[in-house]
């Protein structure tokens, strides 16, 4: 039997293009299905790229869980340079000399030092709101709030490649890490300032990026196939989590 617009349900692997909003993947889902129950299951900022759990129809019911599962990204750390969003797509703030001893076996050290439970005060530049306002708009007018520090967990933080000013880095991570606070703090920890500027999330549990496809590739994509693409909800979620 043939799927029409506005009748699908399931979970959809996407590989989020850089400069778009998670938002705008769903508006273009949206578009592309005509149908107004879609979300997604953790935002990724407008600079990364790579997977994003798109909810569609009933599938919305298992944000909640989805959006609590751990999450593995690959990216990269330019050190000497900070930013007021702590990213690339941020005002350059800071620039400071790396120390002249900077070895990779000082950063893996560093690194290191991040490993297990911790608390994480979220960055100015985010989309968590106080008082129901963002506080990327209150930052944007130069505004600084407390922030109520919350609980992470980094389960593995390693590099793929030491060229300084720049390191790959492998990161995987519970809900909720803000992965480019993690490179401002690994600045301030070798006295020399960084921020992200390439980001990519290539897992989220068991979920894997190269099983996703682009936001291209399913507006191209004929209607008629669609369906084919989505995981039933009941093969990805336990029954007790709905």
């Amino acid at each position: 039997m043939n799927q029409r617009k506005g009748d699908f349900e399931g979970i959809l692997l996407v590989d989020k293009p850089k400069g778009i909003t998670s938002h705008d993947v769903v508006n273009r889902l949206r578009r592309k299905l005509n149908m107004k129950k879609i979300g997604h299951a953790g935002t990724l900022d407008p600079m990364a790229t790579g997977l994003l759990i798109m909810l569609i129809g009933k599938a919305t019911k298992a944000s909640q869980y989805l959006i609590s599962l751990d999450k593995t990204y690959e990216g990269t750390i330019k050190l000497g340079v900070e930013t007021d969003s702590q990213d690339a797509d941020g005002e350059v703030v800071v620039e400071k000399p790396l120390p002249e001893d900077l070895s990779e076996e000082i950063v893996r050290k560093e690194m290191d030092g991040f490993l297990g439970d911790q608390y994480q005060t979220p960055p100015m530049f985010s989309a968590k709101k106080i008082d129901g306002v963002p506080l990327y708009k209150m930052a944007r007018k130069g505004k600084t709030v407390e922030r109520e520090p919350r609980f992470i967990r980094i389960n593995n933080f390693e590099t793929l490649r030491f060229e300084l000013p720049e390191i790959d880095f492998r990161m995987a991570s519970s809900k909720g890490t803000y992965v480019r606070t993690v490179a401002h703090d690994l600045g301030q920890r070798l006295d020399c300032g960084a921020h992200l500027t390439a980001l990519r999330r290539t897992l989220i549990d068991q979920f894997d990026l190269k099983d996703g496809q682009t936001l291209d590739e399913i507006e191209e994509g004929p209607l008629a196939q669609f369906g084919e693409r989505l995981i039933p909800v009941h093969q990805a979620v336990p029954t007790h989590a709905l």
